[in-house]
């Protein structure tokens, strides 16, 4: 079996935070934000690879959703991140729609495993 469109963005994605922490702590010498960016962005897609090994469709469920409100929290810092002037509106408006679209794929997915589950 392939990997999933989620999966595949997901790991895209989390490659992008792992710069994007490199250049803040690099550049502009910030170590605290760019941990929770850092964290919450790159637990999306270890979420979604835990997501193939669910011991059941409840814990499948489960593990969707903590991946959906890690992707909500990390919109969250890169919307800090850029008020606070660490990056600038370029980098921002490079970035911010792929966590959105990320949250658009995981909100309609859990909702349709809730569909299915309950």
């Amino acid at each position: 079996m392939g990997k999933s469109i989620l999966e595949e963005k997901s790991f895209g994605f989390a490659l992008r935070i792992i710069k994007l922490n490199k250049y803040l702590q690099k550049s502009q010498k910030e170590y605290v934000l760019s941990k929770q960016v850092l964290r919450s962005g790159t637990a999306i897609g270890a979420l979604m690879q835990e997501v193939k090994y669910a011991q059941s469709r409840a814990d499948y469920l489960h593990k969707q959703t903590i991946a959906l409100k890690e992707a909500n929290e990390t919109k969250y810092w890169l919307k800090l991140l850029k008020e606070s002037e660490y990056i600038n509106s370029k980098m921002f408006d490079s970035i911010y729609p792929e966590v959105e679209s990320l949250v658009k794929m995981l909100v309609a997915s859990t909702k349709k495993l809730k569909e299915n589950t309950y």
